[in-house]
């Protein structure tokens, strides 16, 4: 099929806007977005870069034909991939995407049905989008050309037929095979045919943003026909890439609509990890092709249940519905409308198959395993005093007047008897300089973790030091150069990681106590950003925050703010915090800021209490390392938990002198 369909055509059209100054002495368009969610445009970065680099909060206008009656409405940048001030050369594939908000919330527009594959789409695509006419006003454009090519994870490459004109950038590519949208249409080859777009796919790189998106996507299309009486999943029923659908064993567009609408109102997956591995298990314990990339969301999930580009059996896709629900019911939620729904789906299928979804169960390692109380638990609790459980505790001493630092080192158990005696220790000599300390901390931990780790729960790890050294990336040691494939080498992917402030060391003190108790009763925990933006920090801040508050950092917190912010923090009794290792711009906070700022709060919200937040971190470190995503909010973030019930022993002394 070559032509693409006339109604989903018409229906991309209407969703279609260009972007312009909100100054009338400025007509000139800025380029191409799209609708795809209620108030949401997605564009490129470099269409809005040149026209918001030192005002990134700038109002705007954008216009299409058939919205609000073809007048501007105004319009802000919300989230963009670019990290920090937009550089003057070219953006890199997958960080040239953007998200607009329009300000009034109130107007009706059309929405483009995005993909929920994850394989990159081949065939012939519909591109349609603004140009700009000589006097500069925007008119409308359209193309038809044949993806062939594909360059690294994101970028799609057409054959040289087809001409992308100036303005173009920002467009919707239609798959015409399935009426999806595929991709967003990011440059054009001066003077000749042919060009490139990102991967719809790249849009997961907005994450949790990336799940508020889809879900008011999916809530929209749920709903519709909406403003033109037609609907893309009509259309898309009649299209090749829907499949053959002569009975209730086959899944439909209709089906699809359905299942996306209801995952919308399930709450997040807890990581990658969970949405692979029911997907799989969906899919009859095989995974997805390889080359795929990693699902975020639950919609990605029900994206890798395609072979050869049709749809799955109805009854995979229903099995994975209900390996949905129950992951849902055993973190102690109740997905009832998905259930529902899953259950009336299934009496259309062969009864001979029904057992596949009526006696679903989670895959091995996924869901929450019973904790001492009997209650399921998601993931691993946090030892408590007198639980029997032990932890090991790595002490770093810097050795006083270095001229570089340096420290003496001892590795302690606590496991409830003889915390006070180390069991290897450094005390004495220069010390060690810190890129010496992994190599030289290697063969005592091994021994120690040997004789603590329990099978399949190895012991937590407590790194005590001061809080000026705090930045010191831990979760990012190896202990052995060499790990088993099945193993990974980071020591904070392998097992809980949490650092602790060594000046509390014996009797902890009132102020300290209160607060860890006040947050124990507090029932779910809040991300405070600390400090306040535009802000210098003060002590006041962090008295007058909640019970349930965490202090979070976007920077550092041995240097410079962050150390006078963390210092504040501990004089004031916090027990629990989370900054970021890896440095802050010299300038103010930059859109990494708040992904993290957003991350952080979705990982505490999340949190029954705080006795899950290592676990929860170590989950997220896990998936950070399969996926190889180093620009993720968490992959340098560092955790406090200093737990005054467990102090450290007191030994009387400070800072070791150096001999």
């Amino acid at each position: 099929m070559t032509d693409s369909d006339s109604v989903i055509d018409a229906l991309t059209r209407a969703a279609v806007v260009h972007f312009a100054s909100a100054r009338p002495e400025e007509p000139a368009m800025w380029g191409t977005g799209f609708f795809v969610a209620p108030g949401w445009v997605l564009t490129c970065a470099h269409v809005l870069a040149p026209h918001l680099r030192g005002d990134p909060g700038r109002v705007f206008q954008l216009s299409g034909s058939e919205v609000n009656g073809g007048e501007p409405l105004d319009a802000r940048l919300d989230h963009w991939l670019l990290d920090g001030e937009p550089a003057a050369q070219s953006v890199p594939v997958e960080a040239d995407l953007a998200l607009v908000r329009v300000l009034d919330s109130g107007v009706e527009h059309e929405c483009v049905w995005l993909t929920d594959r994850t394989d990159h789409p081949g065939g012939r695509g519909v591109v349609q989008g603004y140009r700009p006419r000589a006097d500069r006003r925007a008119v409308r454009w359209k193309a038809t050309a044949r993806i062939n090519g594909f360059d690294d994870d994101y970028g799609m490459r057409f054959v040289p037929e087809a001409e992308f004109p100036k303005g173009g950038s920002g467009s919707p590519v239609l798959d015409v095979h399935t009426g999806s949208v595929v991709g967003v249409l990011k440059s054009r080859r001066a003077g000749r045919d042919g060009g490139m777009a990102i991967a719809a796919t790249a849009l997961r790189r907005f994450g949790p943003v990336y799940q508020r998106l889809m879900a008011a996507h999916d809530r929209w299309h749920g709903q519709s026909p909406k403003i033109t009486g037609h609907n893309w999943i009509e259309r898309q029923h009649q299209l090749p890439g829907a499949g053959v659908h002569t009975g209730g064993d086959q899944w439909s567009p209709r089906d699809r609509r359905e299942a996306l609408a209801l995952l919308s109102s399930v709450p997040p997956p807890d990581g990658i990890r969970p949405v692979a591995e029911l997907a799989k298990k969906a899919r009859g314990s095989v995974a997805a092709p390889p080359g795929q990339l990693p699902p975020h969301a639950w919609r990605d999930g029900h994206g890798l249940l395609y072979e050869a580009g049709r749809p799955v059996a109805a009854i995979a896709a229903l099995h994975y519905l209900q390996l949905v629900v129950e992951y849902e019911r055993d973190r102690g939620g109740d997905p009832a409308a998905l259930a529902d729904w899953v259950a009336h789906r299934l009496q259309d299928v062969s009864r001979i198959v029904h057992t596949v979804v009526t006696q679903a169960s989670l895959p091995p390692g996924i869901g929450r395993p019973a904790g001492p109380s009997g209650l399921s638990r998601l993931g691993v609790r946090y030892p408590r005093l007198g639980d029997g459980s032990a932890i090991v505790i790595v002490e770093l001493e810097p050795v006083a007047d270095a001229v570089a630092p340096r420290f003496y080192w001892r590795v302690r158990v606590d496991d409830g008897h003889d915390l006070n005696e180390p069991l290897h220790e450094e005390q004495h000599g220069d010390g060690v300089p810190p890129e010496r300390l992994v190599r030289r901390l290697r063969g005592p931990l091994a021994e120690v973790f040997a004789s603590v780790d329990s099978p399949g729960t190895p012991a937590p790890l407590e790194v005590a030091l001061p809080a000026e050294h705090f930045d010191t990336a831990v979760h990012r040691w190896q202990l052995t150069e060499m790990a088993r494939l099945h193993h990974p080498a980071y020591i904070g992917v392998r097992r809980m990681v949490v650092l602790r402030d060594i000046t509390r060391r014996g009797e902890p003190d009132a102020v300290w106590v209160r607060r860890w108790r006040e947050m124990e009763r507090s029932g779910a925990l809040t991300a405070v950003r600390t400090p306040p933006p535009r802000q210098v920090p003060r002590a006041r801040h962090f008295e007058e925050m909640g019970p349930s508050a965490v202090p979070v950092l976007c920077r550092p917190a041995g240097s410079g703010v962050g150390r006078r912010a963390m210092r504040m923090a501990l004089d004031a009794g916090y027990g629990v915090a989370l900054w970021h290792t890896d440095g802050h711009p010299d300038h103010g906070c930059t859109d990494f800021c708040e992904r993290l700022h957003d991350g952080a709060a979705r990982f505490l919200e999340q949190a029954a209490d705080p006795l899950e937040l290592p676990d929860r971190l170590r989950r997220i470190r896990d998936d950070i390392s399969g996926s190889r995503n180093g620009g993720h909010w968490a992959e340098g973030v560092a955790l406090l938990y200093d737990d005054p019930d467990r102090p450290l022993p007191g030994d009387g002394g400070g800072p070791v002198d150096s001999p």
